[in-house]
């Protein structure tokens, strides 16, 4: 998908793309039920397959753009850890659990494993390295 089809495709349906767009915004305002968003879904897959773009094109882009969003929160909270490493509650749990909580961040784990839960701002980061040395560094900070 290059932008060069893109654009072609934006000149050659643009009156397409604009009654969609009104139709779209009418539906989100007025309809307040669930069937709202399936109308939403259906307008804006119907405009997809018309464009040429199969399902795989379209799950392309999206798990591409969900796999930068990640990796940006993830780098997002890495440089949060390095800024809140000395404001951190460290919390040893009877059951050999720990957490470690900042502002913006939350770790979980368990003593001597390998790997601990990441969630920044609420959002599951999903699982990181022990070995990673920002995170070994934030955590020999948070038990000081």
């Amino acid at each position: 998908m290059s932008q060069e089809v893109i654009m072609q495709f934006l000149k050659e349906n643009w009156m397409l793309l604009a009654v969609a767009i009104v139709v779209l915004f009418v539906v989100v305002s007025f309809l307040k039920t669930v069937m709202k968003w399936v109308i939403v879904i259906g307008i804006v897959l119907g405009v997809a397959l018309y464009s040429g773009y199969t399902i795989d094109d379209l799950n392309k882009v999206v798990t591409t753009v969900k796999d930068d969003a990640l990796q940006t929160m993830k780098d997002q909270a890495m440089n949060a850890m390095i800024k809140e490493a000395k404001n951190a509650e460290f919390t040893q749990h009877k059951d050999g659990t720990y957490s470690i909580k900042t502002d913006n961040l939350e770790i979980t784990g368990k003593k001597n494993a390998d790997k601990v839960k990441v969630s920044f701002h609420g959002v599951s980061l999903g699982e990181m390295s022990m070995n990673d040395s920002t995170v070994k560094a934030f955590l020999d900070e948070a038990k000081k």
